[in-house]
């Protein structure tokens, strides 16, 4: 005896299923981009900026007259080429681990903007602009934790290099030169690099020492869980509930820290996220789990933010 087939239509149990979700919408931005001319003059004047700041940091010498020297005399900036494509280099991969993962999610992101600045490190950094909402979790997280595993890899070789070429001094340094606050990898580093180092010896880091030191430093602000630093993020796919009391618990840490350890740079930014607030937008489907591979990911953000974070500001020596 043969059963004829029942189709879900014809199935009086069918109705009683309930219906699949419909697809996620993804909304684009209705304002138009910048033209990729304002990244490239951004480029352009952070390579000239930077190169500034490597001449003036391989001279040893920023007394007014020499920063004017400097400035007025372009054929004196290839000095600082190793320190500007040291640092270019490492910001540029970590916002392009940020745009090639929204390119893989279909997310609309801008290509990086650069941004130059009349500093002792010649930029303010780097930034891309995320121009539609994240899709899933998943996205969300891949494209937060790309940017700071992209640069800090990038770091490791540039921080090798650099410390290879860098010297040891028997004696203290002359006044008015800046000493760079370490952190738990830069002493690593020295130790492995410098095993013989006696009492009273200083080392006298490299330029591109230098470069290192700012992307680990800007790897440990972003990977902070905090409203939307890649480290907050990180934080919203991991868990909505906890982000929150999470990011207002980062904040009133990072300025304690700066009291405690004399990081203005710790308290600048607890009151700039203050300000803002740690609000996050939503993502559009959040039903999707993100699964054990990128939790353990976490912890490897976790330990780098570890490794990278910096509590005390410069100062002079």
């Amino acid at each position: 005896m043969e059963s004829e087939a029942r189709t879900p239509d014809r199935d009086p149990a069918a109705s009683a299923w309930p219906a699949p979700p419909p697809p996620p919408v993804v909304y684009r931005a209705t304002r138009p981009p910048l033209p990729p001319s304002v990244n490239l003059a951004c480029f352009l004047i952070t390579i000239a900026t930077t190169l500034i700041a490597g001449t003036l940091l391989t001279i040893g010498d920023l007394t007014t007259p020499t920063v004017l020297d400097v400035i007025r005399t372009p054929s004196l900036w290839l000095i600082g080429l190793p320190y500007s494509l040291s640092l270019i280099l490492i910001l540029g991969s970590h916002e392009m681990g940020h745009y090639i993962a929204c390119r893989r999610y279909g997310i609309e992101a801008t290509l990086p903007f650069f941004i130059p600045g009349p500093t002792l490190i010649g930029t303010f950094g780097a930034v891309i602009r995320i121009r539609s909402p994240f899709t899933n979790r998943r996205a969300l997280f891949d494209v937060g934790v790309a940017g700071p595993l992209a640069g800090f890899i990038v770091a490791l070789p540039v921080l090798a290099f650099g410390l290879s070429h860098s010297t040891v001094l028997h004696s203290r340094p002359r006044q008015d030169e800046i000493g760079l606050p370490s952190c738990l990898l830069l002493d690593l580093a020295i130790g492995h690099f410098f095993k013989d180092l006696g009492a009273g010896d200083i080392v006298e880091l490299h330029p591109v020492v230098v470069a290192a030191w700012v992307g680990l430093l800007a790897t440990f602000l972003n990977l902070l869980p905090v409203g939307q630093l890649d480290g907050g993020h990180m934080l919203y796919a991991l868990s909505r509930r906890y982000h929150r009391p999470v990011s207002l618990a980062a904040i009133g840490g990072l300025v304690a820290c700066g009291l405690w350890f004399g990081g203005f740079h710790l308290i600048l930014f607890g009151v700039l996220w203050a300000a803002i607030g740690p609000r996050h937008p939503p993502v559009v489907d959040e039903t999707e789990a993100l699964g054990w591979g990128r939790v353990l990911v976490a912890l490897v953000a976790l330990a780098i933010f570890v490794l990278c974070f910096i509590p005390r500001s410069p100062r002079l020596v």
